[in-house]
């Protein structure tokens, strides 16, 4: 996965093949398939690749068909669905070796004035730089199997508590729920899109993982106990983000039964909800 910021960038910038359709790289990594949140990111690239710059991102729905092959390069097929005064809807699908592993329907609209209100910052939140990074506390908890985590060394992510046997936060309306903080390593260019891809990316690294929260005492996230992957992911974006500040990430689970995990997040930087998102996701427990 990429190591620095600048690689993440790159990873995100595809080769045009011609109008409509990408051709996404593939960085070294050794997970069996390929991250679902880089073909999210990419995906995003590639329809506004075909998106007039008037026009940014307000949601996207994904469904993740088939796992990636780390060791191969991805097509991006984006259909143009419909171009409106004010509305621009594009349609991606992600090939290997022919085969659909990811869809993605995506809105883009005109920046429009109109009524405004947020949810604020959660109150009772650590500061980042109190928080240990994820990396450390899953060290703590997996051991070796933790190294998965070190895939995401372009991330700089700080775990600001959960729902479980850490009881940081207190179990209430939510018996799943985790906080981390998450920005880029590194400075970012001035591209809004760019932005949100990254937060895209980034969307996906613990969603699934709280749907596990009150089951820590059972089995263990990423552990060989478990069998995981995301199945579809939905999200929306309320205001600009830059990725590469602080944002916060609060994340619960309202349900998890047959085998499935079902995950909201709010992503909130200064005081203002930036985007939202929602996820389903295989957490079998095996063996």
């Amino acid at each position: 996965m990429p190591q620095t910021t600048e690689e993440l960038v790159h990873l995100l910038d595809l080769e045009e093949i011609e109008i409509g359709l990408y051709r996404g790289a593939q960085p070294q990594t050794q997970l069996q398939r390929t991250y679902g949140g880089q073909v999210l990111a990419q995906s995003l690239m590639a329809a506004y690749g075909t998106v007039g710059d008037d026009r940014m991102c307000h949601s996207l729905h994904a469904y993740f068909l088939r796992g990636g092959k780390p060791d191969k390069p991805i097509i991006y097929d984006v259909e143009s669905v419909r171009d409106g005064e004010s509305f621009t809807s594009r349609r991606v699908v992600a090939r290997q070796g022919g085969r659909p592993i990811f869809t993605m329907n995506a809105n883009f609209h005109i920046e429009e004035g109109g009524l405004d209100h947020s949810d604020p910052m959660p109150r009772g939140v650590p500061d980042p730089e109190q928080c240990p990074s994820l990396m450390q506390l899953m060290q703590e908890r997996l051991g070796v199997s933790a190294r998965h985590f070190a895939e995401w060394d372009a991330l700089d992510v700080r775990f600001a508590g959960d729902s479980g046997e850490s009881a940081m936060i207190t179990p209430g309306a939510h018996q799943a729920h985790m906080r981390v903080w998450v920005r880029t390593t590194s400075a970012l260019p001035d591209d809004q899109r760019l932005h949100q891809a990254v937060l895209a990316y980034l969307s996906d690294i613990t969603i699934l993982s709280v749907s596990t929260v009150p089951h820590q005492n059972k089995v263990a996230f990423l552990s060989p106990a478990m069998n995981i992957a995301s199945l579809d992911h939905a999200m929306w974006f309320h205001r600009p983000v830059r990725a590469d500040e602080w944002v916060l990430y609060d994340q619960v689970s309202p349900s998890a039964s047959n085998a499935l995990g079902f995950s909201t997040g709010r992503l909130v930087q200064g005081n203002a909800l930036v985007a939202s998102c929602s996820q389903e996701g295989m957490i079998r427990v095996v063996g």
